[in-house]
Order: C-alpha cells, then structure tokens, then sequence
C-alpha cells in the first residue's frame, strides 16, 4: 500500500514556482509533511518565502483552551509573527495581507461542520478574493473518511443557526476534504477568489484514519486520537447541554456525565437504542476542570465496536434525546461562552444547524434531523477531487 502524501508534501516534490513570492501560512503544530517535520520550517527549507504565520482557533501550538481568546504571538520555532485568527478578529485584515503576494493554508481538519478550522478557511477565502491574494489550500484527507454514504447530521438553518461553528449549509459529518469544500464555496459562495487546491495523493476516500496506514495527530487539546475525532461528530453535541462532555478527564467526548443523572439508569435506556458500532457502560467520575469540575458525576463512558458501521451523529442526537427525557427537570440547555459567540447563547442550535433543537429532540423528532445521505451526495459530488 502506498503512503498517503498531503498537499504540502506534493507541493515540496514540485518545481517551486513560488521561489519570489512573499508568502503568508495559515497553519497550526499538528501541520506536518510526511517525514514529520512540521510544515512550515519544511517549506522554509525548501526556499519558500513565508514571512508571517495565520493561526486558528487553539493557537499555533493547538493547545489553546476551547472557545478561548487567541492572541497575536511570535514562532520561536521559525522567527516569523504569528497573527491570531481566533482573537480581535476571525479573518485576516487587508493590511495584514498588504505585503505578500500569495496565501497558503494548511491545517489538518476531522471532517465535523462545527470544528472551526473549516469555518477559519472560508475568511481566509474572503479575505483573499477582496484583497486579490492568490489562495492555495493544501489538502489532507479527512480522518472521518470521505464517503458520501457515511456522511449523516441535519443540514444547516443558515436563517436561524448560522455561527462561526457552522456557517452554510452542510452536515455535520460532510465526509469532504477540506480542498473539496474550498472547491465547493468557490464555486457558489466565494466565486472571485483565485483558488488552487494541491491534492493528497494515495487516499482512499472509503477509509477512516482507523481503516488506513497514515497516523492521526491531536488536533486540539480535546481530540487526542482517531477515535475521539469520530465520536467527537456526535458526542460534541453534548457541548449544548448541562452535561460535562468528559472535559476535566484523560476521555474526553469518549464519557459525559452531571450530579444529577443516574448513570445505571442512562446507561439502560441508551443501550435500548440499539445503535450499531457503540456500546456504554456506567460510570462514576469526577472532572478536574470544565463543567462540574470537582463535583461527582455519574453517566456513560463509550466504547466503539465497530467504526464503520458507527453513525456518530445519530448517536449523539440520540443520547441527547435520552438525557432530555429522562431528566426534564434537570436537563437544560448550556451557555457556552467563546471568542466567537461571546454570549454563549443558542450553542445547541449552532452545534446541530436545527431551530430550538432542544426541544425536537426532546419531543422524539431525532429521526427528521437526520441528513438524507442523497441529499447532500447530490449537492457536493461534482466537487469531489478524488
């Protein structure tokens, strides 16, 4: 089986034609060329003329806390400014593009519409297009896999829900590069940019990061390995309730819990789903930081069966749909403060694209949120580069 090469380590096999631009990289730590060298001192090697650095929510060390204001910094790594995208503004500033010829954006993405990597490629977009800035996306493969059939989750209410975790209309789990979105918001959203996608090479878009040989890198401080990425799709739904989503423990996404759920009784009724590829057990724990740091909770921890028959969305509204029933009185929605929406208000309905979600779920109407595969097959599939 051959390796699987990212955009940056076909751009690096190839002529640079680049050799007297000024570049700027919009990029993060978990960036890297095969070897695993971290991109950008592998493009400044090969006499790339990056001369500031663009960074995404988490920071350029993808450590940062969620949600939490990014500032501008400096890569002790490289020499060069890193200029925040998660901080006094989520885009990059005209004159902040002013003195370079050219934008690159390379960040490794996990194939969720409400992870704001995606959302932070489409400013980079806008600013480009504005500015007149040639962009060039370096793609990765999307760990969650790329095939349509598997893509799930409700179709974003742009009216009513749109947000920096979600801003047109695509499902959560949208099994797309994000080269392939980029292609995609060119052509109906952002159609006066200057856009090159540099393709992977040797991708299987059937396979899941679980499936295939490449290896899967903590993208954020609370995505710390492939299987946490893939229940990350459903199980970040949690984010949107009173309910701790295993912040504050070495699992998280992979348990949830509050004071006030019984989790022996959770864990029967969530169990009765019969939901293919998961299983859950009872468990008692308590968080060291996040919601109820310090307090004792009782809830599930998750343990996957089967990745590809798992549908980690279905899942999540599902386990929603559980909690809310069973807890009425309890269960509420969660204020989720972040640079992006500082209020925290209307999280749930950002996180899930659906108008008072709370409440249809609640009332058993998890089955019409959930994406007609076709649908979104139709939309996306001239599009695909592979």
């Amino acid at each position: 089986m051959k390796k699987v090469l990212a955009g940056v380590d076909q751009l690096l096999v190839q002529e640079n034609k680049f050799q007297d631009y000024r570049l700027a990289l919009v990029t993060n730590n978990v960036a890297s060329i095969s070897t695993g060298e971290s991109s950008r001192t592998a493009l400044l090697k090969a006499g790339f003329k990056i001369i500031k650095l663009f960074s995404p929510e988490h920071g350029l060390s993808a450590k940062g806390e969620d949600g939490a204001f990014q500032s501008d910094s400096f890569d002790a790594l490289t020499q060069l400014p890193v200029i925040s995208l998660y901080g006094d503004h989520l885009e990059p500033a005209p004159e902040e593009l002013s003195d370079i010829d050219m934008v690159l954006f390379d960040i490794p993405d996990i194939g969720c519409r409400f992870y704001t990597y995606l959302w932070t490629m489409t400013y980079v977009m806008e600013a480009c297009a504005a500015c007149k800035k040639p962009l060039i996306i370096l793609d990765r493969p999307n760990p969650l896999g790329g095939d349509l059939e598997r893509a799930e989750g409700p179709l974003l209410d742009e009216e009513r829900c749109r947000s920096f975790i979600g801003r047109w209309n695509i499902p959560v789990r949208h099994s797309c590069t994000m080269g392939e979105l980029a292609t995609y918001f060119a052509a109906k959203r952002i159609m006066n940019v200057d856009l090159t996608v540099i393709k992977v090479q040797n991708w299987n878009r059937k396979q899941t990061v679980l499936e295939a040989d490449w290896i899967f890198t903590p993208t954020s401080p609370a995505i710390l390995d492939a299987e946490t990425a893939l229940l990350y799709a459903g199980m970040g739904l949690l984010e949107g309730i009173n309910v701790n989503e295993g912040r504050g423990t070495g699992s998280p996404f992979k348990v949830c819990g509050a004071p006030w759920i019984n989790g022996e009784q959770l864990n029967r009724v969530f169990m009765d789903t019969r939901l293919p590829g998961i299983k859950s057990t009872a468990i008692t724990y308590i968080p060291t930081h996040g919601l109820y740091a310090g307090e004792k909770c009782q809830g599930l921890k998750f343990f996957l069966t089967d990745h590809h028959l798992f549908t980690p969305v279905k899942a999540g509204l599902q386990l929603l749909q559980c909690i809310i029933s069973l807890y009425p009185g309890q269960c509420k929605e969660r204020l989720y403060p972040t640079v992006a929406n500082p209020t925290g208000k209307g999280h749930l309905d950002k996180l899930t694209g659906v108008y008072r979600s709370f409440e249809k779920i609640g009332e058993g109407e998890v089955a019409s949120t959930i994406l007609q595969q076709k649908d979104w097959k139709e939309i996306i599939s001239s599009y695909l580069l592979y």
